[in-house]
Formats: structure tokens, C-alpha cells, sequence
């Protein structure tokens, strides 16, 4: 009886079209809406009332740009989080991991997608002409994009690196970086009661960037199948 080994490929798009996509989109969206605020300073969710109706008031073209590239950047994330989860389940990954996981990159794509909505909101004039409204808008805009975004991309992170490092599919040093942009997306909602640990969430958006890539680029796309 011959056995013949040969190699079936994952049926699905490549991981790293989505993971650039999601990367570019992202980046746009700031460098676009800087640009179109010609170098205005941008004033955080902590700042006075006044000083962010300002803020929205004087460019309403930026906001709708902004939120028109960063709606878009939650399409190709959301992509991605089916297609990995997808290649896992191919890879003979069978853990809760997966779940979690598609749970995780599917909540942080959604909260990136309302982010958006609501700063397209802050674009309307009769809505920037109240300083209640609009701080209201922003803070709920900066807590669907930083702190409810970092908590789902942890678990995406999480699901992804501990499943694929325990079937041998990722390097122990992609899982560590996978397990450190999880925990700083737990940290994040910490932020809802200690404002310092607002810090936690750049740390989860930006590695978790990094992150995508380097999991787009090492995960195995190809099973032997025994005949």
C-alpha cells in the first residue's frame, strides 16, 4: 500500500490582502482628516466641552472623510478574522480558540464600524452646534473605537496566537507578541475607571497591526493530505 502525501491549500483569499487593506485604510483615515484640518491640534476626549464642539465644528469635511476610511478599514478586519479563523479550522485546529476569536475580530470590527457612524454624525452642522451633543458623540465615538475596539481585538489576538502556538502552527515568539497585544486590550477596559490605563490602547492598535501581518505571513496556507 502506497501512501502518498500531498498538499492541499486552504480555500480561501490570502491573509495578508486583508491585513494591508485593514493597515492602509487605517492609516488614511488619519493622515486624510489631519491634512483636510490643515494641522488644527487635536483636541482628546478629556478636553474642555468648548474646545471640542471647536473641533468638529470647523471641519465637518474631515470628519466625513475620516469616518468613510475607517468604516472601511472594519470590512477587510472582519475579513480577515473569517479567513483565519477559516485557515485554523482547515489547519485541524479544533479548540474554542477559533471561537473566541471570530467572537473577538468580529466585535472589534463592529466597534470600529460604529466609531465611524458616529463620527460621521459629528459632521452634521445641527449636531456640532450643541457642545452637550457633540461631547457626548465624541467620548461614545472614542469609547466604540479605542477601549470596546482593543477589548475584541485581545480576543482575536488570544484566540489566534493560543490555539495555532499549541498546534504548532505559529513561532513561540508570535505567540508571546500575540499573548502582549491581548493583554494590553484587556488593560484597556480598565480605562472605564483609571484613565492611565487609556494607554493600553495604542499598544493593542498598533502592535495588533504589526501582529496581523506577521500572522498573515507565517501561517501555513497548505495540510499534507495522506492517500
Amino acid at each position: 500500500m502506497t501512501i502518498n502525501n500531498e498538499l492541499r491549500s486552504h480555500a480561501g483569499p490570502p491573509l495578508l490582502l486583508p491585513a494591508v487593506a485593514y493597515t492602509f485604510l487605517f492609516a488614511a483615515s488619519l493622515i486624510a482628516s489631519g491634512i483636510l484640518r490643515h494641522g488644527a491640534a487635536f483636541v482628546g476626549p478629556n478636553g474642555s466641552t468648548e474646545a471640542v464642539q471647536r473641533f468638529f465644528a470647523q471641519s465637518p469635511e474631515a470628519d466625513r472623510v475620516y469616518a468613510f476610511l475607517f468604516l472601511g478599514s472594519a470590512i477587510p478586519l472582519g475579513i480577515y478574522t473569517a479567513t483565519v479563523v477559516s485557515r485554523l479550522r482547515f489547519l485541524g485546529v479544533r479548540a474554542a480558540g477559533t471561537y473566541i476569536a471570530l467572537f473577538g475580530g468580529f466585535a472589534a470590527s463592529g466597534m470600529l464600524a460604529a466609531c465611524a457612524l458616529c463620527s460621521w454624525v459629528l459632521s452634521v452642522p445641527e449636531v456640532n452646534a450643541s457642545a452637550p451633543v457633540t461631547r457626548a458623540l465624541y467620548v461614545l465615538s472614542f469609547l466604540f473605537g479605542g477601549t470596546a475596539f482593543a477589548a475584541g481585538f485581545g480576543l482575536l489576538a488570544a484566540g489566534v496566537s493560543l490555539t495555532s502556538y499549541f498546534a504548532r502552527l505559529l513561532p513561540q515568539w508570535l505567540m508571546w507578541f500575540g499573548m502582549v497585544v491581548a493583554v494590553a486590550g484587556v488593560l484597556s477596559t480598565f480605562s472605564l475607571i483609571a484613565s492611565p490605563m487609556e494607554y493600553a490602547i495604542p499598544i493593542t492598535r498598533f502592535g495588533g497591526i504589526l501582529w496581523l501581518i506577521a500572522v498573515a505571513v507565517m501561517l501555513p496556507k497548505r495540510v499534507a493530505d495522506a492517500n
